[in-house]
């Protein structure tokens, strides 16, 4: 088969499209012939050398989609042909965490594309408790779009934050998958949606798929004009994944018992703190990683429904991934970037 590789980190130059044996379900797992996979920051985090302990040479991409190719043995709930997607988050199901349903925390967990092989690739093997089937309404391309980001999104503000109709969120750098995806679950549960980014273009992007404030960050201080618009009243989540360069203001943002809620650091992990305003404000903060399979079976209710949908910025053929994983890089999508795969034949 084909897939997208690297045999040493670095920039985007070091991905080559080469031909590599198509792996073997083993018990329990499934085959999936790939027909997309989807972005994410993390495949550049893999690539760059940034995640430890990962085998060269590498396959990267954690989301992807496609049909059943061949079920392992005691695989039977997807008939061969069926168009599936997967969670991306692979744990034992045996530890103490996934034990209590809290799967992201095992023991043993695994992310497609950084502790093993990925989705850059025409097939990937897949366990079969990780596989839906794609909803009919939904492309190759989309349902590849979908999970990283909205379970990291749906923990964020759902399992972690629960945040309640009528409460304010503050989502940091509009545009990008998770942003996207806070946006769509923090709509759904019926906040009040401020959103940032340097780009007009983006904001207006954000204002039609129903962000209710939006504040260019390259114009303004976002914390001064929350404290403005709030009448210094602040908010009351925010979903900051930015780290460093953004940690003081969103602390400065937050209401008296806010949330902050982050998933990344894509600024550096090491922010100014001033610990007075945590305990003055009493505010709470959240780490949040990926989603646990009750994260995933709602998720999958709401896409079935049509309630949440992903935002495709554009497709890149697979041997077009260099290009791709660099507009990334230069952060001008809006949306998902995706690579569409051509059928192992």
């Amino acid at each position: 088969m084909k897939a997208v590789r690297f045999h040493q980190h670095g920039g985007p130059d070091v991905l080559r499209v080469e031909d590599v044996p198509t792996p073997s379900p083993g018990p329990d797992e499934v085959l999936v012939g790939l027909r997309a996979a989807a972005l994410n920051h993390l495949d550049l985090f893999v690539r760059n050398g940034q995640t430890p302990g990962v085998a060269l040479p590498h396959i990267g991409g954690a989301d992807g989609a496609g049909v059943v190719l061949v079920n392992g043995p005691g695989a039977a709930r997807h008939p061969v042909g069926t168009r599936v997607f997967f969670d991306p988050g692979l744990s034992d199901g045996i530890c103490e965490y996934c034990v209590r349903g809290e799967h992201s925390l095992c023991d043993r967990w695994e992310i497609l594309g950084e502790h093993r092989d990925g989705t850059y690739a025409q097939a990937v093997v897949i366990p079969e408790v990780n596989l839906r089937p794609i909803p009919g309404h939904l492309s190759f391309e989309e349902a590849a779009a979908f999970p990283l980001v909205f379970l990291t999104a749906w923990r964020m503000l759902t399992t972690k934050a629960r945040v309640m109709p009528g409460e304010s969120v503050l989502i940091l750098g509009i545009g990008g998958g998770v942003a996207l995806a806070a946006l769509q679950i923090a709509k759904h549960a019926g906040a009040r949606v401020f959103v940032t980014s340097s780009s007009p273009e983006k904001l207006e992007r954000a204002l039609a798929l129903g962000a209710d404030v939006l504040i260019n960050h390259q114009e303004t201080d976002f914390s001064k004009e929350v404290w403005r618009i709030t009448e210094k009243r602040g908010i009351d989540v925010i979903v900051d994944n930015v780290g460093a360069a953004t940690w003081d203001r969103s602390i400065r943002a937050l209401a008296k018992g806010g949330r902050l809620v982050t998933c990344g650091a894509t600024s550096g992990p090491k922010p100014d703190e001033d610990l007075r305003r945590l305990f003055v404000k009493q505010v709470t903060i959240y780490g949040s990683t990926m989603g646990t399979r009750h994260d995933w079976e709602q998720l999958n209710q709401l896409l079935a429904a049509k309630t949440l949908r992903p935002t495709v910025d554009r497709i890149f053929p697979l041997e077009e991934a260099a290009q791709a994983q660099t507009l990334m890089e230069e952060q001008g999508q809006f949306g998902k970037i995706v690579l569409s795969i051509p059928a192992l034949s």
